[in-house]
């Protein structure tokens, strides 16, 4: 029997960028396994005077959906055929740094829309990259790197800006073993970003 054309022209592809099993490519024609990631646990107290607004995260075309990037190479964008997460990625993030912050505590509201209130402050942020990097005999390193912009609202201020890059290696090119990796450099990523973020808005 004849593969299938297109599982024949995704090896293809694979085989010339180098990617290989790094990839867990296989079965693409099957429904996509979903996966999401958890905020941090919380640790701080309720309450507080400040209603922080989190807007959903800006990214470029290859991250902006809910597909599991890959890049074999700084010039190349491939997704897991088997996987995807539960939200595309922007939100996913934006959903990660609000119910961090909910549950850090210290603010009085902490929201997604500003639901006809008017908000101390606004944090922005640019998802630059959250993906899986492959090279040839290498395995997989989740890079996740987060510009993040905090406004004050009152008189729309740029208070203060982050860039926030952390990195954790997978243990195998498996699909678990990816996610796993993710959630270990997006934890990072968080706990940077709450910090940083309950530093500055006072």
């Amino acid at each position: 029997m004849r593969a299938p054309i297109g599982l024949a022209v995704l090896a293809a592809a694979l085989a010339l960028s180098g990617c290989g099993a790094a990839l867990s490519l296989s079965r693409a024609s099957e429904s996509l396994d979903s996966y999401t990631l958890p905020p941090l646990p919380g640790t701080g107290t309720a309450g507080g005077s400040r209603h922080l607004m989190v807007d959903v995260a800006t990214a470029g075309g290859a991250i902006a959906t809910d597909r599991i990037l890959i890049k074999p190479s700084p010039v190349q964008a491939q997704y897991l055929p088997d996987a995807r997460w539960s939200d595309p990625a922007p939100v996913l993030v934006q959903s990660l740094l609000l119910g961090s912050l909910q549950d850090a505590g210290g603010f009085r509201l902490v929201t997604r829309e500003a639901a006809g209130l008017v908000p101390d402050y606004s944090l922005m942020t640019d998802l630059r990259a959250f993906q899986a990097e492959v090279s040839p005999g290498q395995a997989p390193t989740v890079r996740v790197d987060l510009a993040l912009t905090l406004i004050r609202e009152t008189d729309r201020a740029i208070l203060s800006t982050r860039r926030i890059e952390t990195r954790a290696a997978a243990a195998s090119d498996k699909t678990g073993d990816l996610v796993a990796a993710f959630e270990v450099a997006t934890t990072q990523a968080l706990g940077q970003a709450v910090d940083w973020v309950r530093s500055r808005a006072r």
